[in-house]
């Protein structure tokens, strides 16, 4: 669906992606792993050509293809028109409009009644706290309600992929849960293809078909979660198990502490 190939995004002069490839299959839930400036935000913002009036283009180099044509010097609303939606760090909802009004606002480049009605009714199940705050403002939303909110307003452009931007960012445990879950749904339910950015990599790879680790600007490992999560150094590095926990070497490890 999505193929990345060989791109190079800089700022100023400060190169941010090195040359970095990836394919994303129709239908998976793809992570982006890695620290603070990795680039995964980077590599998102790249793709829905956000970063363009910083240089005259971006990227500088290499390819982007979604369903086998080149988007990459495309304008944001073509490629939203393409069938790509994206939620940005942050959520940044329209404060001061109404819950109902910001899912509209999603709709933009639609002219078609029944389907969007249709597409309202989609985001209100998936999101039944929405429906109770329709009329309300969404300034006065909490931070996961308004993070439901940014999902559902990218729905109702009807993406064929959703690219999230740290959907789990400032949440509490229980409604990053929560919004994980809704993440699978509108994958299984709606067969929408997820591009998720995500610091919780323990909670990323819980979900994800596949998943790329960054560093640097650069895709250092790209593997399946089952896989990831037995390498001892992602252990170590990215999910905070020393090795010399892991495997016999915790249960050694619980004894001699119980012990002490």
């Amino acid at each position: 669906m999505l193929k990345v190939g060989n791109i190079e995004t800089w700022y100023d002069l400060i190169r941010a992606l090195h040359g970095i490839s990836f394919e994303v299959r129709q239908g998976d839930i793809v992570a982006l792993l890695g620290s603070n400036g990795a680039g995964k935000s980077t590599t998102l913002k790249t793709i829905m050509r956000l970063l363009y009036d910083l240089k005259e283009e971006q990227p500088e180099k290499g390819t982007i293809e979604f369903l086998g044509e080149r988007i990459d010097r495309k304008d944001t609303d073509e490629i939203v028109r393409m069938g790509i939606s994206y939620v940005p760090e942050g959520r940044e909802v329209f404060p001061e409009l109404s819950v109902l009004e910001n899912i509209m606002m999603g709709a933009y480049t639609r002219a078609d009644k029944k389907g969007i009605r249709e597409d309202m009714e989609r985001v209100m199940e998936h999101f039944p706290i929405l429906h109770e705050r329709k009329e309300q403002d969404a300034g006065h939303l909490s931070g996961g309600e308004q993070q439901m909110l940014a999902i559902g307003r990218a729905l109702m452009s009807r993406p064929k992929l959703l690219m999230l931007d740290e959907p789990s960012l400032g949440l509490s445990p229980l409604l990053t849960q929560e919004i994980f879950n809704i993440i699978r749904d509108i994958n299984r339910k709606d067969g929408v293809t997820i591009l998720l950015v995500e610091q919780n990599v323990n909670m990323a790879l819980k979900y994800a078909n596949y998943a790329f680790l960054m560093e640097n600007g650069r895709i250092v490992r790209a593997d399946k979660p089952e896989a990831l999560r037995k390498d001892e150094d992602v252990r170590e590095f990215y999910l905070g198990i020393a090795k010399e926990t892991s495997v016999k070497g915790y249960k050694r490890y619980r004894r001699k502490v119980r012990f002490r």
